[in-house]
């Protein structure tokens, strides 16, 4: 504990009691919010009456951007197909993007670029948005010369192209992916300014392809001995990881061409990648040329020197894959200004890569009183949630935090309660509770509570 005190960012840490909030009914303030609304909106169209009867505007009534038409209203727009036959968002929409961050791991070129969480509606993620981890950079691949080998312990090696993929039976599924380092620099108090590089190394999609264990049949796997299969992307790092057998047994791992209803992007894995839900994105191996059959974890460089967490006794635990239940409130989050006291919608994602999300609860005054947060549907196993809490500020310092539970009944963690297990010293599966500090002119900033 530090008595209360601000300490300064690195360390980013407060206690609890050195910030008094009081909770206010959110049914009260979204009354007066809504009536405010109503009567907001009463007087403009008396001023839009006004107008159209030759009347002068009653002052303080009049907003241009009623009352002018502006060019769009009155002139020819564009014809269709101005944009090289695939469409284009708007230019207002031109600063949301995904960035990226110079402190982690190079090569020639950024390899990193996170999702900006905090723009985000719903629980899928554009394709133009989907974080981004390159080992060795992206390529735009010839699916005319792709192949996929299955070899190992099978009858018969077979090599499949693309387009005998594309003519089996498909499979589509929302899945998040999230990178076993998301919201790594917290582990070490670094105080990130947004939700996009605290937690932005996590998207959800739609993902479309053929199950593995189709594949694995049709090359007649031994899947009584073959206990694991050794997965190699075609990128210049040959990048290899691990799958336990039982997950794909279980028919959720694809081999997928599709996502977000059309082909992958370069840059996520085109033509074919690996999904394997609930695991972290480095076994989702892209650029997919190889999967081996084997009886034993195969302790690849990419198990066996990265991708590992130190426990506090200097041990390694190595193939924790799974990612564990987490949440963080998008909005009000770091970076981002409330501009009056009143009502508003506090909104965030869930994911667990157990299950189902079963509940979330958000807290405004640092986790002293906690409150059911409302789940949006679809709720689905292994996919981003979106959830949302009713909230009046009143212009006094908030701690606004999120606390997920999955369908297995395992609850997000506090960093005390994560650091008593894990230490200080791990890089991997940081899914403690993110904490966000609303000060009283509106400014909301990364802390964490000690």
């Amino acid at each position: 504990m530090n008595s209360g005190r601000l300490i300064p960012a690195p360390e980013h840490f407060l206690s609890p009691g050195g910030i008094k909030t009081v909770f206010s009914e959110a049914r009260q303030g979204r009354r007066d919010f809504i009536r405010q609304a109503f009567a907001a909106a009463a007087v403009g169209a008396a001023a839009q009456g006004a107008v159209a009867q030759g009347k002068p505007v009653p002052a303080g009534a009049g907003d241009p951007n009623i009352l002018n038409l502006p060019e769009h209203s009155v002139a020819l727009g564009q014809g269709v197909a101005q944009n090289d036959g695939y469409g284009k968002r708007s230019l207002f929409e031109a600063a949301v993007q995904r960035r990226p961050s110079p402190g982690l791991t190079q090569t020639a070129q950024a390899s990193v670029s996170f999702a900006p969480l905090q723009s985000l509606f719903g629980i899928v993620t554009p394709s133009g948005l989907h974080f981004e981890r390159h080992h060795q950079g992206w390529w735009d691949i010839d699916p005319s010369k792709h192949r996929l080998m299955i070899n190992g312990m099978v009858k018969a090696a077979k090599v499949f192209r693309l387009d005998e993929l594309m003519r089996m039976a498909p499979v589509s599924r929302f899945h998040f992916i999230e990178c076993g380092a998301n919201t790594a620099v917290e582990w070490g108090n670094v105080a990130v300014p947004t939700v996009q590089y605290t937690h932005g190394m996590v998207s959800c999609s739609e993902f479309t392809g053929v199950p593995l264990i189709t594949l694995l049949e049709l090359a007649g796997a031994d899947l009584k001995n073959g206990r694991f299969v050794l997965a190699e992307g075609a990128d210049g790092s040959a990048l290899t990881r691990t799958i336990p057998m039982h997950l794909i047994k279980s028919g959720e791992v694809l081999v997928a061409y599709g996502q977000n209803g059309e082909m992958l992007r370069p840059e996520n894995g085109y033509p074919l990648r690996l999904v394997v839900p609930g695991v972290q994105g480095v076994s989702w191996v892209k650029y997919l040329r190889r999967i081996e059959v084997g009886d034993m974890p195969y302790a690849s460089k990419d198990e066996a020197i990265q991708y590992i967490d130190l426990l506090p006794s200097g041990q390694h635990r190595q193939y924790t894959s799974l990612q564990e239940c987490k949440s963080v409130v998008t909005t009000p989050s770091g970076g981002q200004v409330l501009l009056d006291k009143g009502f508003y919608n506090v909104t965030g994602l869930a994911w667990s890569g157990k299950g189902k999300i079963k509940k979330v609860d958000v807290s405004v005054d640092g986790g002293r009183n906690w409150h059911g947060a409302r789940l949006e549907s679809p709720v689905l196993s292994k996919a981003l949630t979106r959830f949302n809490l009713d909230w009046v500020w009143d212009g006094k310092p908030a701690i606004i935090q999120s606390r997920a539970m999955d369908s297995t009944g395992f609850v997000q963690p506090t960093y005390r309660q994560l650091r008593a297990v894990r230490g200080t010293r791990s890089v991997y599966h940081n899914n403690a509770i993110q904490s966000w500090l609303v000060r009283e002119n509106g400014e909301v900033k990364n802390v964490q509570l000690s």
